[in-house]
Parts: structure tokens; C-alpha cells; sequence
């Protein structure tokens, strides 16, 4: 195990402590976690995700033109 310092906004480290300690969780290995599943797990929704927005990319949009003309067709 390493020591490492990460620059963290103290608002956010403030609150995620308090949510620790109040969860009896290590903050240390919560981070740890995190970061494993960031470099050694494959996201299992990576493929279908692809796949459902190219879907929705290719789908069949109404155009409304801009905003004001939004306003007028559906007010």
C-alpha cells in the first residue's frame, strides 16, 4: 500500500467523511475500490448502452426549429 494525495474540493471530502463515519466505512478503501473498478473491471452495460444510443441517434425526430418557434406550435 502507497500513501497518495489527491486535490479534492473540501466540501465534497467534508460530506463524504461525515457519510463514512456515519456508515462505519473506510474512506480508504472506498476510494480504493473505486479506482479498481475504474482500471481492471469491464463495464457489463458498455456494449448495450452502444447499442440503445445508436438507436436513438438513428431515430425519428420532429423538428421544432428554435425555441420560439417551440413556443408558438405548442403553447
Amino acid at each position: 500500500m502507497v500513501l497518495k494525495t489527491f486535490n479534492v474540493e473540501e466540501s465534497i471530502y467534508e460530506k463524504y467523511s461525515e457519510f463514512c463515519k456515519e456508515n462505519g466505512i473506510s474512506m480508504s478503501n472506498q476510494i480504493n475500490t473505486f479506482i479498481k473498478a475504474q482500471v481492471e473491471t469491464e463495464p457489463k452495460i458498455r456494449e448495450e448502452y452502444l447499442k440503445k444510443l445508436d438507436a436513438i441517434r438513428k431515430g425519428k425526430f420532429i423538428k421544432i426549429g428554435a425555441h420560439e418557434d417551440f413556443k408558438k406550435r405548442y403553447q
